[in-house]
């Protein structure tokens, strides 16, 4: 059978296309770190290649002949949550296991067996980890994964027990342990049974160092996908690697889903003497986001949490002026893989900032009854003029009522219009996003094409949307939105351009609120829309 992406647990060489875990992870620094008998924390988004990389390093590690090394993985300990006996014997129970099935060690499963009945389960892990490793002829090295999987008293105990034993390394403890975690273990924070919050880093004060597992490069992504081409011949038109570069930005389940997409989902392509073609790619990316698969259900779910919610909708907004954003919670969401900090702060790449708003306003979308058919001329263009039109009098019935109900009322009006978009757009374009933080705007590009048979190879029409709130005075804000919209429409060579004004103050008037004007800006002809 032949290789192929892999969009579901950890990667195979010889199943699955891959690049070499160990040059994903920094091994030079870790094998110093190991040597020097240090704790420390690797940390990464779900599905970025944590697991891959974790098992490569203990195989390389054991293939050295220096250590023995044991990868461990401790999630199943979630569902203990606060009971710390069953969690601690849960724990304990997959160490053992784990010891019999990658370094055929037989003795560690009779031995938590036997202790499990009288063990003080507040030293328990303490005690196995010192058998282990004096029945060790080597110094011992544990790998241990999903730790922030584990909630309240159950991790808090589990971490004081290995800081318990660390004085005792490398001759009684492990000489060095690995924490992996979707977090770094400072940002653990966790609730006791007394309703106390306190931070890991206070139970693990003993960690030298935290990386991180980064995103594949773009040079690793064009390589991932080229190992297809190599394994089966199949090429791919070179112009969807720009495309796959600037919608994943290397995210590693991003970069293989699509790929899982193209060359299997899609049975048209399975027939391997067919190029790939840029619009395959572009069917692929909207069947992909439209999927809501796990990886982009949990990503949704997280937008729930009042940390993410703090700095997405700032940046769905744009609006800096009126909420803090705190440096604590910037990095507990960029540790979470939904933004990046450089080179400025931003959602991470173009599909999740797609389908951000896509799950923000799903409820709302698939409730909107105006259709697609409504808005076309007969040559089959989008009528902007009269979808806007249309748009303002669906905000003014719907926005008060709607928008108290979403979770991200700050950016509420940017929200809705997008539902709306979304409804009419469809799957047969595309709408494409930025959040200009600081800016206090989002630029909305759609692009539309016109025959639907040729797709995006025939005639596509261009329109740029920019979104701003009202702050100050009506003019000033027109007019600085007039000076962004020329510059984005320049950027995206567009035939129309349009910018809408908010005005969320509750005190005006409906009246004054909806207004339409036409108007000339740097020799681009605009319209400008009050909402």
């Amino acid at each position: 059978m032949e290789k192929f992406f892999n969009n579901a647990g950890p990667s195979v060489a010889k199943d699955h296309y891959i690049i070499d875990p160990l040059q994903r992870i920094d091994l030079d620094n870790i094998e110093h770190l190991i040597a020097q008998e240090r704790y420390f924390v690797l940390h990464a988004p779900r599905q970025t290649g944590k697991t891959t990389s974790l098992l490569a390093l203990m195989h390389h590690l054991n293939q050295q002949s220096e250590y023995r090394a044991l990868y461990v993985n401790i999630e199943a300990a979630q569902v203990a949550r606060q009971d710390i006996k069953r969690g601690i014997h849960t724990i304990a129970n997959i160490i053992a296991r784990a010891a019999r099935l990658y370094l055929k060690d037989e003795n560690i499963v009779p031995w938590v067996h036997q202790q499990l009945s009288d063990a003080n389960t507040d030293d328990f892990i303490t005690e196995l980890l010192e058998y282990w490793t004096q029945q060790s002829d080597k110094p011992t090295v544990l790998l241990l994964d999903e730790v922030d999987a584990l909630v309240g008293d159950t991790l808090i105990s589990l971490l004081r027990q290995i800081r318990a034993g660390y004085a005792q390394r490398p001759e009684a403890f492990p000489q060095s342990i690995i924490l992996c975690g979707i977090c770094d273990v400072r940002d653990y924070r966790i609730q006791t049974k007394d309703k106390d919050i306190i931070t890991a880093g206070s139970a693990f004060n003993i960690k030298a160092e935290s990386l991180r597992l980064e995103n594949l490069s773009e040079s690793e992504v064009d390589d991932l996908w080229g190992q297809h081409t190599t394994e089966t011949g199949q090429y791919f038109d070179q112009a969807i690697f720009p495309e796959l570069w600037l919608d994943t930005g290397g995210q590693p389940w991003l970069v293989n889903a699509l790929g899982y997409e193209l060359t299997w989902h899609n049975r048209r392509l399975r027939d391997r003497n067919i190029t790939i073609t840029l619009e395959d790619y572009w069917q692929a990316r909207e069947t992909l986001i439209q999927s809501r698969t796990t990886h982009l259900d949990q990503l949704a779910d997280k937008l729930h949490e009042t940390q993410v919610h703090s700095v997405i909708s700032t940046l769905l907004s744009g609006d800096t002026n009126h909420q803090i954003i705190l440096s604590d919670d910037v990095q507990y969401v960029a540790d979470l893989g939904l933004i990046q900090i450089h080179p400025q702060l931003s959602i991470s790449n173009r599909i999740y900032q797609e389908i951000i708003p896509r799950e923000l306003t799903w409820t709302r979308q698939v409730t909107i009854a105006h259709q697609q058919s409504w808005y076309l001329t007969s040559q089959r263009h989008i009528d902007m003029p009269k979808l806007l039109t249309a748009f303002q009098k669906f905000f003014r019935e719907n926005a008060e009522a709607w928008i108290e109900h979403f979770d991200y009322k700050e950016a509420g009006p940017q929200l809705l219009l997008q539902a709306f978009l979304q409804r009419i757009i469809s799957g047969d374009g595309r709408i494409s996003r930025e959040y200009g933080l600081g800016r206090k705007c989002t630029d909305l590009l759609i692009e539309w094409p016109v025959n639907k048979e040729e797709g995006y190879k025939g005639e596509v029409q261009r329109i740029v949307l920019e979104l701003k709130t009202l702050y100050q005075s009506l003019d000033k804000t027109v007019l600085k939105g007039l000076e962004q919209t020329v510059d984005y429409a320049d950027q995206c060579e567009v035939d129309e351009a349009h910018l809408l004004i908010f005005n969320r103050d509750q005190n005006t008037s409906w009246e004054d609120k909806i207004w339409q004007r036409e108007v000339v800006y740097k020799t681009h002809k605009l319209s400008v829309w009050g909402m």
